[in-house]
């Protein structure tokens, strides 16, 4: 059959993992080097030169990335944010403006707000899951990029990529969706209408805690601009080693399956917090009561290993609890098989303390990893009783 009939879990296994024809072996080799061979001057072997231009197990990667969420091509960066730096740098001017939701990760934030903001790009932070404060938000003719992430970090906003999507098609403006916390897995923005879409592979990608990187994805109709950033993804040099992405290529083949088991653990956890007298509100989509339920089991397979809480007794509280659990791991990051507790006002989000992206001091985000279920309930539970 052809791999692009494939469902999900056989093209992360399958997509740009071609045994090696030398000598059989199942997994491709990790080609470590940095130079090339030429057969005479400019006589290139499959197009391979110097590895910042191209390696072939990046190459692998970027093939496999592409595949995962429908693309035309797929990017592989040094980080998350290298992946988003490209892409704004090839998109933007000074002079020019982006819209940016008003609970995203901090990084992002940061990165639009003091290194472009310090070039002369403007930026408005919005409620994305607000179409009207969105609609009203973009400047025709000024306004490059429109910045989704679905759901966010932390409050686990859900945002409605489609309308979002046409929104932006509507305006001229690039509709950029952030899939890491849903991974695409869960959730495929290109299908929906998203032209990029944006991934820290450090995180349910990659999914074991051992890399840093990022990725691009490009949808059918921006094979221009992804042409552009792969020459700043060239010419910038930001580049994921072979190594980071053989092992990202090695954790997408158990995606599927790990954020199975991420979604199921989370809504056991999630009710179980739920109610709590210690707990003010739990973000969590999978959740009935969360207000972008609907929307996301719509265009959502799965709710994710992502929830956050804010504690009725406030910062003092929040601290205590992330600072009592054992499993849960005090950690930044996410994404992992094991899970992490983290505070976000202090840890990922402390350099958007005074914007509009600020996080209450009350909240405490938990990244659900893939252990026995009811161990990780019992460290709750032993955390809430310190409370």
């Amino acid at each position: 059959m052809l791999l692009d009939d494939a469902r999900f879990d056989t093209r992360a296994i399958h997509a740009g993992q071609e045994f090696d024809p030398t000598t059989g072996a199942v997994i491709p080799p990790v080609y470590l080097t940095s130079t090339y061979v030429q057969d005479g001057i400019g006589g290139l072997r499959n197009g391979y030169e110097y590895s910042r231009g191209g390696n072939p197990t990046r190459t692998a990667l970027e093939t496999q990335l592409a595949a995962l969420e429908g693309g035309i091509r797929g990017l592989s960066f040094a980080s998350g944010l290298a992946a988003e730096d490209a892409l704004l740098r090839t998109v933007l001017t000074p002079g020019d403006h982006v819209v940016i939701g008003n609970d995203v990760y901090g990084g992002t934030h940061r990165l639009v707000r003091r290194i472009f903001g310090a070039w002369g790009v403007r930026h408005t932070t919005v409620d994305t899951s607000d179409l009207d404060a969105v609609r009203g938000a973009i400047e025709l003719g000024t306004t490059k990029v429109l910045w989704v992430e679905t759901p966010s970090n932390p409050l686990m906003k859900i945002s409605d990529v489609a309308a979002l999507a046409e929104l932006g098609n509507e305006a001229g403006v690039l509709v950029v969706v952030d899939n890491t916390f849903a991974s695409p897995a869960l959730q495929q923005p290109v299908a929906l209408g998203a032209d990029v879409v944006v991934h820290s592979t450090t995180k349910y990608l990659g999914g074991h805690s051992d890399i840093v990187g990022g990725g691009l994805v490009f949808a059918a109709g921006q094979e221009e601009l992804a042409e552009q950033v792969g020459f700043t993804q060239f010419a910038a040099g930001a580049v994921s080693s072979p190594f980071d992405a053989f092992l990202t290529s090695r954790g997408i083949k158990t995606l599927g399956i790990r954020m199975q088991r991420h979604s199921e653990n989370a809504l056991a956890i999630a009710r179980r917090l739920e109610g709590h007298a210690g707990i003010e509100h739990v973000f969590y989509p999978g959740l009935e009561s969360h207000p972008g339920h609907e929307l996301a089991a719509r265009q959502m397979s799965g709710f994710g290993g992502m929830i956050s809480i804010s504690l009725t007794g406030g910062a003092e509280a929040a601290r205590r609890f992330a600072e009592s659990t054992t499993l849960f791991q005090l950690a930044e990051s996410l994404g992992g098989v094991e899970s992490l507790v983290n505070y976000p006002s202090e840890m990922t989000h402390a350099s958007v303390r005074g914007t509009e992206a600020e996080v209450p001091e009350s909240v405490v985000r938990l990244s659900v990893g893939i252990e026995d279920v009811d161990d990780l309930l019992a460290d709750i539970d032993e955390a809430l009783a310190r409370l």
